[in-house]
């Protein structure tokens, strides 16, 4: 009986710990190995009925981790960070190349296509949230939404390398 009730405050202390945000589909863009500086890419899912936000992350492949964005400013696109990223109730925040992101920043050694590289997340609940992220090539770890048809495509107007 003791075990059992034990094992019930386990959990439930648990399931009041549980991070409010998680992270699916995350990878890290991989770089050449003179590069010190790379993004990571995912999607931050809130299941909660409460907006929050991922307010620093961290991780030990590099110096420093900072949440970034993209911004049009006369003409150019600046990355920027920012001070968080938020995440509405029980939805979802994207994070993309040329839309926010993860950098990581003064890697400790060059990143290997394949290597997972671990970062963690901490939300403004006080929760953090842990994943491991594949290290890709930009393409591979891009998906492309409602995929592309290329058959509808004109390709009429095209330049050849006769042309």
């Amino acid at each position: 009986m003791k075990a059992l009730l034990a094992t019930s405050l386990l959990l439930l202390s648990a399931n009041l710990w549980a991070a409010s945000v998680v992270v699916e589909d995350a990878y890290v863009r991989s770089m050449p190995p003179t590069q010190t500086v790379t993004g990571a890419f995912l999607v931050f899912k809130n299941s909660t009925d409460s907006d929050r936000a991922v307010v620093s992350a961290e991780s030990d492949v590099s110096d420093k981790v900072e949440l970034h964005t993209h911004l049009h400013e006369d003409g150019v696109m600046k990355m920027r960070q920012v001070d968080q990223i938020d995440v509405p109730a029980g939805g979802e925040t994207v994070l993309e190349p040329g839309g926010f992101h993860v950098m990581l920043i003064g890697l400790k050694q060059p990143l290997k296509l394949g290597q997972m590289v671990d970062i963690k997340f901490y939300i403004d609940d006080g929760s953090s949230t842990q994943v491991q992220a594949e290290v890709k090539t930009i393409m591979s770890g891009m998906k492309m939404k409602g995929g592309m048809d290329h058959k509808k495509m004109d390709h009429s107007k095209m330049k050849t390398m006769e042309n």
